[in-house]
This record gives structure tokens, sequence and C-alpha cells, in this order.
């Protein structure tokens, strides 16, 4: 053997500088030495027989070695290729060898995640939406492509991910794609890649058949109806002023039940809600109409008059979201708290000659286009009042 060593060893020198080894003799040799191929690559081969690729090369003026890796692992073929690359980038003023060290420090997929998720918790509405981001990416992502550097990851990866959970659990498959091509937009702000390998993918899914699900509401003319069942029922008094509340204001659940006596002015009949406790997160003003001030001065009896307006049963708690859910289906409708502003939206298209601008402002909506948000400056408070009137008067005088 060790005479066909150096039969293939004497062999090698004679091949023209460039591409001086062959795949068979990179395969077979086991002599210790370094042996050369072109561009600077060499086979190094140690005593214990492991057998390696280096590069020298001149990197902006200075000589230095680049290992290629183990010859075990990387061709003869991948290793020409790299060095010639390497070059390249030597030629053109850049440093190979930095980039090298760049990309072995590269963040893994779940490294970039966990980076993404702590970059983006303080914008989080709350702890649920933050904690949700980075439970969805651990069940779903990371078994599969969390070890593979951020860069790595291909389209073929994402997809294996997403296909087994597109059609049986849609919106779940949507919210980990979207949350996927988050980390990747990251990636791509920070050099590290080139492409988002979420936005690739969509020919290659299959067609959702679900359709979105909209909270459901009750038809307009329904709520008088609605609302004398609920004055009939034996519920607890401050519940059945909370939910009477959210119908009149056309409110979120959560902004009344959160709702303290400090943000309310009865005697000008304004409720200010603060930024905090609004989706927009901007201050929004709400004008009461006649029964909602009465409902307000109702529930100032029931209690002290100073923290929550309506506390649950817990001290220093709101009444649930639930609790509120409940009563509704327990009268016998069911549609969804929330969907008592689509009710109120309805009326005012069908039943008003309200503006668009004026009823989407009652519902506290922000105006999505960031060129007429900037000269869209009126809440229109006044008009707000007399349309909040105008819907008390219909759910009361039909009933």
């Amino acid at each position: 053997m060790a005479d066909k060593n150096r039969a293939i060893e004497r062999k090698a020198p004679s091949k023209r500088a460039e591409k001086a080894l062959s795949a068979a003799f990179v395969r077979t040799v086991t002599i210790p030495g370094k042996y050369t191929d072109g561009h600077g690559l060499f086979l190094k081969v140690d005593p214990s027989g492991a057998k390696r690729w280096v590069q020298r090369i001149i990197i902006r003026g200075k000589r230095t070695e680049i290992g290629m890796g183990s010859a075990s692992l990387v061709t003869l073929a991948e290793a020409r290729e790299a060095a010639l690359q390497n070059r390249k980038v030597a030629r053109a003023g850049g440093d190979p060898l930095q980039a090298k060290r760049t990309a072995q420090a590269l963040l893994t997929f779940e490294e970039a995640a966990r980076k993404v998720h702590k970059i983006h918790e303080p914008t989080w509405r709350n702890k649920k939406h933050a904690a949700q981001f980075i439970s969805t990416l651990g069940t779903y992502t990371f078994p599969r492509i969390g070890k593979l550097k951020v860069s790595e990851v291909t389209t073929a990866d994402v997809l294996a991910v997403l296909q087994p959970i597109w059609l049986e659990k849609p919106e779940t498959a949507r919210r980990v794609r979207q949350r996927i091509g988050t980390v990747m937009k990251w990636a791509v702000a920070n050099g590290w890649r080139t492409d988002n390998p979420t936005e690739a993918i969509s020919q290659a899914l299959p067609k959702q058949n679900d359709k979105q699900q909209h909270r459901k509401a009750l038809p307009y003319d329904k709520v008088p109806e609605f609302l004398e069942a609920l004055k009939a029922s034996d519920a607890g008094a401050l519940t059945k002023l909370a939910l009477e509340l959210v119908v009149l204001t056309a409110s979120r659940s959560s902004e009344v039940r959160k709702a303290e006596w400090s943000e309310f002015d009865l005697e000008n009949g304004i409720w200010t809600r603060p930024a905090e406790r609004m989706k927009s997160k901007k201050e929004h003003r709400v004008p009461l109409s006649s029964r909602a001030l009465e409902i307000l001065k109702e529930a100032r009896t029931l209690g002290t008059g100073e923290g929550l307006v309506f506390p649950g049963t817990k001290v220093g708690k709101p009444l649930s979201d639930m609790t509120l859910l409940k009563l509704t289906n327990e009268l016998g409708y069911d549609v969804h708290v929330h969907g008592f502003r689509t009710s109120f939206k309805t009326w005012a298209q069908e039943r008003t000659n309200t503006p668009r601008d004026v009823s989407e402002a009652a519902l506290a909506h922000v105006v999505k286009d960031k060129a007429e948000a900037a000269y869209a400056r009126s809440d229109f408070f006044e008009k707000r009042r007399t349309l909040m009137e105008r819907w008390s008067v219909f759910v009361y005088s039909c009933a």
C-alpha cells in the first residue's frame, strides 16, 4: 500500500498547476505531507491519517491560511470552488476569513427567534401575545428548523413546517408563517440573508377552505329586544349595567370592564379613555348619551365611586369578559359581546346618513392610511355625540 501511495504521490505533481490533485488521490493518499492543488489550495495529511483542506492566501497584503474542512466531509470539487471564491473576495479587497468567522458566529433560527421576541416584547399589547409568539414557534418550528443557521433556512424548510398544519390548523399555520417571516425580515435587515423564504411558498401550499370567523353579531333591529331581556334578567346589577353600557357606547368589552371613575366627566357627559387601555394606543373621548349617564349614576350608587366602575368578585379586579359573554348566551342570544359594535355600525350605515369617518371614530378605529391620518386631526366629537344619542333613542324607542 505504501508503494502505491508513493506512486500516486509522484504522479500528482506532474499535472498542471491548477487542479493538480484527483479525487482518487485524495481518497487513497496516506503519506503525511502537503499536496498542492491550485489557487493556494492544498491537502494536508497528518501522521494520524486525518486529511483536511487548507488554503494559503493573501488578504489585504498579509499572507494567511484558511482551514477549509475535513477531506472526508468536503470533496475536492467543493474545496476548489470555495478556494476560488475566497480568492475573488480577497482580490476585490474583502476578507474571506472574516466572512467565515461571521458565518460561524451566525445565530441559529431558534436563537434568532428568541432575539426577535426579546426585541419586540415591549411593543406587544400584553404578556399573552408576547408568550404566544415564542410558544407557537417553539411548538411548530424549533423541532424542525431551530438548529439551522438563520441564513440556511430554505423555502423547503418553511414548507416542511407549514404543510402538516396548513389545512388541519389554518389559523395557527398562518400565524406560524407570519412569525417565521418576522424572524427572517430581521435576518435580512442584519445582512445575514437576502430573502424571506415565507414569501415564496404561496403557490406551493393548498388553498385553505376556512373563512375568517367574524364574531357573531346581533342584527341591529334585535338589539332593543336584547336590552329588554337584559333588564328583566336576574343577573347581578353591575353586570347588567356593564353589558348595557357596552351596547350603548359601542365599546369593546375590556374598555368598559376596566373603566375607572377617574375617566368620567359626568357633568359634561364625557368619558376619556387613557391611551394605555386603547387598542390604538391613543387617548379616546366618548360622548355619553342620556341613558349612558343614567347607567353610570346607578353604578355609582352600587359602589364607592372610586377605582373600578365595574369591579369583579376579586378585590381590585374588573368583571371578566366571560361573565358578560355567559350572560349574553344565557339570555338566549348566540352572539359575541364584541358583535354589538357590528350591530351599531350596521345601524349607522343603514338607518342614518352618518359619514363613514364619524361612525369609524365612534368605534375608535384608526385611519390606516398614513397620509390620510396625517391630515385627519378631528375626532368628530360633537357629531358623535349626536350619533350616540340617536343610537340610544333607537334601541329603547323600538323596544
